[in-house]
């Protein structure tokens, strides 16, 4: 069977950077399922994925624009150390939930300056290119309830 919208697909990865650094991996772990056309992985991953088969090995190459998109500078903010009560030390790389007025955003903490803290509510790989080394391990159609769910029900997935 090929990859096609409603697949349920099982595969193994290797994702890198441009300087061939491994960010991610699945090795020694269960296969990343995912129903395919439900928007569940980046866009460029996805339709690079269509037709696929079961055994297939790809290399697949995701612009910032079909992966985690471009930095976007206003996503760069300094705020006020004292907008962290209740944390004793702030230190670059640690991750807060923010509120703001288009819901919750993740921020990395940049760097501190003081009283000021700089945080990035840009993904950690917005503005990089991606190669993922993909093994397809599995290939079926989705059950109607995982259609309507948007998720894997069973080995790989979600049990409820």
């Amino acid at each position: 069977m090929q990859i096609a919208q409603n697949s349920v697909v099982a595969f193994h990865y290797t994702l890198t950077n441009d300087a061939g650094e491994v960010l991610d991996s699945s090795e020694g772990r269960e296969p990343l399922t995912y129903i395919h056309g439900s928007g569940n992985i980046i866009p460029g991953l996805e339709k690079k994925l269509e037709g696929a088969s079961a055994g297939e090995k790809l290399n697949v190459n995701v612009s910032p624009e079909e992966g985690y998109g471009e930095v976007q500078e206003q996503l760069m903010q300094e705020v006020p150390r004292d907008a962290f009560q209740g944390v004793e030390s702030v230190e670059p790389g640690m991750q807060f939930q923010a509120q703001t007025e288009g819901g919750p955003l993740m921020v990395t903490v940049k760097k501190v300056e003081g009283d000021t803290v700089v945080v990035d509510g840009n993904h950690p790989l917005a503005g990089q290119q991606l190669t993922f080394d993909v093994e397809i391990a599995n290939v079926r159609e989705a059950s109607e309830e995982e259609i309507e769910h948007g998720h894997v029900h069973g080995e790989g997935g979600v049990e409820h």
